[in-house]
């Protein structure tokens, strides 16, 4: 299957996308997507030939619990809708606890990594085998940028990986742009997990921008594609001719031009790679041989797995404290992001909540955040947080108060809030002041 040349189609920047020449194919985020129709711009690339990949941002393949029926559903329409060849997601967890823990579900809002253990490999493979089953065409899976590293892994990036595809026949995403960011953020080398992994399993690449901070590397998607990421692009160009080659874009929008230079680079990069010598995957150290399971079962690895993840999740977004092995400092600056990422999407989601808190939206937000884990999607995030707010009497300015109360009547009828009553008298005050 070949795709050629892409970009991450997004509303922003949907005319630009549909202007830009030489576009071979789009991915659009499948969560994104309404199941029973699309927008004008992708119904109109369709019609000129152009593919439409939907990417899946929630499943959390690499959670402790198999995946959701109902997501799969959602993205086995959105497939069907889309008549795409395949459908992307992560390895990654997305969400922890619930009843293997007897904890709270708390949702990250953020793709986190997998441990690269025997374990979490066996409930991954699982996972991927339901979605395969349950899916309309072919699956593929992206490695992801991560800040943090788990303690004790028993495998690389390339051996997890070529062990996946192994089991499963599972298809890769590889995204070169977290290659990078797992070289500075976790000492990994890129050339050695293109190495280990199997090239000729992958469906297509990923291309990003990014930015340093402190010594720890942000894949932001907001900033130019540098120099580094379109070398690891190269090497991996000299071990193998990706079908597809895709750049991607989610904020800070550039104008057209820039985004044209950028896959102007990622093509120049791709014909000087033809150049080369081809190499072959090197076999590289092979991976500690399995352990045999238990009597326990399988679910014996996804209860280890669920206690792991709800540990790291509880301390990164409820203020629980650091599981053992892990860097604190690094889990700082993850929780950190954890919470900007919050309030960047709950702007994005509800963007009058901004507009009527104006400066003071960032600080409440985080605030808000550090006091309440998510457990549910942004929507109603943005709900619960606005809840808070006027429980609590704010914003301080009678209008604002007013248009807030308004705004939140508005939607999250006709569902009852928790502490009714506190919530009904506060928007009494608030009427009765008019």
């Amino acid at each position: 299957m070949k795709l050629g040349i892409g970009i991450g189609w997004r509303p922003e920047i949907a005319d630009e996308v549909e202007a830009l020449p030489g576009i071979d194919w789009v991915e659009a985020v499948a969560e994104n997507l309404c199941a029973d129709h699309l927008p004008a711009s992708l119904t109109r690339l369709r019609e000129r030939g152009v593919t439409v990949v939907p990417h899946g941002v929630s499943l959390g393949l690499g959670g402790a619990e198999r995946p959701d029926p109902g997501r799969l559903t959602a993205l086995a329409e959105r497939a069907a809708l889309l008549g795409t060849p395949l459908v992307t997601e992560h390895i990654a967890f997305v969400r922890a606890g619930g009843a293997r823990t007897a904890s709270p579900v708390l949702e990250a809002g953020h793709l986190l990594p997998v441990p690269r253990t025997w374990a979490a490999l066996d409930v991954l493979c699982e996972n991927v085998r339901i979605a395969q089953d349950s899916l309309p065409v072919p699956l593929a899976l992206e490695n992801i940028a991560a800040l943090i590293s788990w303690p004790d892994e028993e495998l690389t990036e390339g051996q997890f990986l070529a062990e996946l595809v192994e089991r499963t026949g599972v298809g890769l995403l590889i995204d070169v742009a977290n290659l990078h960011t797992n070289h500075v953020n976790r000492g990994e080398d890129p050339a050695t997990a293109l190495d280990e992994l199997p090239v000729e399993a992958i469906a297509y690449v990923h291309v990003a921008g990014g930015v340093e901070k402190d010594g720890v590397w942000h894949d932001t998607h907001a900033h130019p594609v540098t120099a580094p990421v379109l070398d690891i692009l190269a090497e991996l160009r000299s071990r193998v001719s990706p079908p597809g080659v895709l750049l991607e874009r989610d904020d800070d929008f550039p104008p057209a031009a820039e985004l044209a230079g950028e896959l102007d680079a990622i093509r120049a990069t791709l014909d000087a790679g033809r150049a080369g010598v081809p190499r072959t995957r090197s076999a590289g150290p092979s991976p500690a041989p399995a352990p045999v399971r238990g009597a326990a079962g399988p679910d014996a690895a996804r209860d280890r797995v669920a206690v792991a993840q709800a540990s790291l999740l509880s301390a990164l977004v409820a203020g629980a404290p650091v599981p053992e092995g892990f860097d604190h400092q690094r889990l700082g600056v993850q929780s950190r992001a954890l919470a900007a990422k919050r309030a960047d999407v709950v702007a994005k989601v509800a963007p009058e909540l901004p507009e009527i808190l104006g400066q003071d939206y960032r600080d409440a937000f985080l605030a808000y955040a550090k006091a309440r884990p998510m457990s549910a999607g942004y929507r109603r995030d943005a709900l619960d947080f606005a809840e808070q707010l006027l429980v609590a009497g704010r914003p301080a300015d009678d209008a604002a108060r007013r248009r807030l109360t308004y705004w939140w009547q508005d939607r999250a009828a006709p569902r009852p809030p928790r502490r009714t009553t506190r919530l009904a008298r506060a928007a009494r005050s608030v009427l009765a002041g008019r």
